[in-house]
């Protein structure tokens, strides 16, 4: 008995939303009102469940090991006292003095600031990485805008020309 192509199968609400290769298309899914939101697993769940209780007993426990050497532990409870390191704001009035970009020409002297201040600790490399990353993204803007002025003048030029050219064969083209 010959089994049917799975492809082709139409299986309740569902099949149809599916493509020629069996997959569902865009916009649609085997289950389209998803997990509710806010849904925990249930392992998760009990897990929250069984600490809950024990939270203050958990944080003295910890920060016992800590005091006593324990390395982990440490670690642990400097992260949630201090928390994730984030960028801080750059102070460019004494540190670094980027030329207003308003040119290409502008970018080289840009770049060659942003290089100083890192290699004189005067900014951190990590800062270094993202003015030189703006500067970049203002490359980019300067491309587009120059790639749109082509294609403006170079319709109008067209323009032109078939306004001229036609004149010159009174009208027939």
């Amino acid at each position: 008995m010959a089994m049917p192509d799975v492809g082709l199968q139409i299986t309740g609400k569902t099949g149809g939303a599916r493509d020629s290769r069996g997959r569902f298309r865009k916009g649609s899914s085997g289950n389209p009102a998803g997990r509710p939101p806010g849904s925990v697993n249930q392992a998760t769940r009990a897990a929250v469940l069984f600490l809950d209780g024990e939270a203050e007993a958990l944080t003295r426990k910890a920060v016992e090991l800590a005091l006593a050497g324990d390395p982990v532990a440490l670690r642990l409870c400097l992260e949630r006292i201090v928390g994730a390191r984030r960028g801080r704001p750059v102070e460019l009035a004494g540190a670094l003095a980027l030329p207003p970009l308003a040119n290409a020409r502008d970018l080289a002297g840009a770049m060659s600031s942003i290089g100083a201040a890192a290699t004189q600790g005067a900014i951190t490399p990590d800062e270094a990485v993202a003015l030189s990353q703006m500067v970049e993204s203002f490359t980019r803007t300067l491309d587009a805008a120059h790639v749109e002025r082509r294609r403006h003048w170079a319709g109008a030029f067209f323009r032109a020309w078939w306004k001229k050219s036609r004149e010159e064969d009174g009208g027939a083209r």
